[in-house]
């Protein structure tokens, strides 16, 4: 199903989306980089699904973050905060240069990402509020009328969370085909590998069982994201889910697939992630 033509969805293709994910992780590299520390490898692994996000589906007005006609996202795993400010700031909502105050004293670009900063829906920094958040912003949009959709970011292991899956089964019930959740199947946590920590088996099939309209996919293939936001807006009989496959460090060879929840970015190990970035 496509979506009405409109000023605020850019609708870039594939090609095109690859280029923005580069800049994104560029940024959060720039970002994480003078703190020495943070959560570059989260960051670097969702910027595909931002970049296909903010710059092909959504429709939005970064000169105005709370224009009603909005898709709206939530980003339950608030830490990955590093990651939407980076894609706010390419999609237009402030200057990039504004990025530097990223977890600096008094500036809104917290570690953990709150309302302070225009473009933030919702503060999500308890694990597992942000799929319930969007099952409220859905019903209220349908009340209204609206024809605006929610994007919900989770991460596999706040699906541990028993308040994810009360949302999963409230979001069936009321039928909210306006919603989609794209989970982060990363396999790391605080505490490890989501897999020694709490295995949890085959979660396309929990979905599933749930009654999600369930799509399993690699969460770096772009042609196969904007497929799967296009048969999520065709679903017309409840919430779909993207069980997306992602590797944390995304982009950078000393990174990539590295588990570690809060990654060291030496100066060394930053200027070599930036040069491999621009190449």
């Amino acid at each position: 199903m496509s979506r009405a033509p409109s000023p605020h969805r850019l609708a870039l293709d594939a090609t095109a989306l690859a280029e923005k994910a580069r800049r994104l992780r560029r940024h959060v590299v720039r970002m994480v980089a003078p703190i020495g520390e943070g959560y570059a490898g989260q960051g670097l692994g969702a910027a595909d699904i931002l970049a296909a996000l903010y710059f092909h589906e959504m429709a939005y007005d970064p000169d105005d973050p709370g224009w009603e006609g909005r898709d709206r996202f939530i980003l339950s795993p608030a830490h990955y905060g590093v990651g939407l400010f980076a894609a706010l700031a390419e999609r237009g909502v402030m200057p990039v240069q504004e990025l530097a105050q990223y977890g600096t004293d008094g500036s809104p670009m917290e570690i953990i990402a709150s309302e302070r900063l225009p473009g933030v829906e919702a503060t999500c920094g308890s694990l597992g509020m942000g799929l319930s958040v969007g099952v409220g912003m859905g019903l209220s949009l349908r009340r209204h009328g609206s024809a605006s959709r929610v994007y919900v970011l989770i991460g596999d292991g706040e699906m541990q969370e028993g308040s994810t899956w009360e949302a999963a089964m409230s979001a069936v019930n009321f039928g909210l085909s306006n919603l989609c959740a794209i989970v982060d199947v990363n396999d790391m946590q605080v505490d490890g590998a989501t897999t020694s920590v709490m295995n949890m088996g085959d979660i396309a099939a929990k979905w599933r069982a749930f009654g999600w309209n369930t799509i399993a996919l690699d969460g770096h293939d772009l042609d196969a994201l904007l497929a799967a936001f296009v048969s999520a807006r065709a679903h017309g009989a409840g919430p779909t889910v993207l069980v997306a496959d992602t590797r944390p460090g995304r982009g950078v060879s000393a990174l990539e697939g590295r588990k570690s929840h809060f990654a060291k970015l030496p100066p060394e190990l930053a200027a070599q992630a930036l040069a491999e970035l621009e190449g």
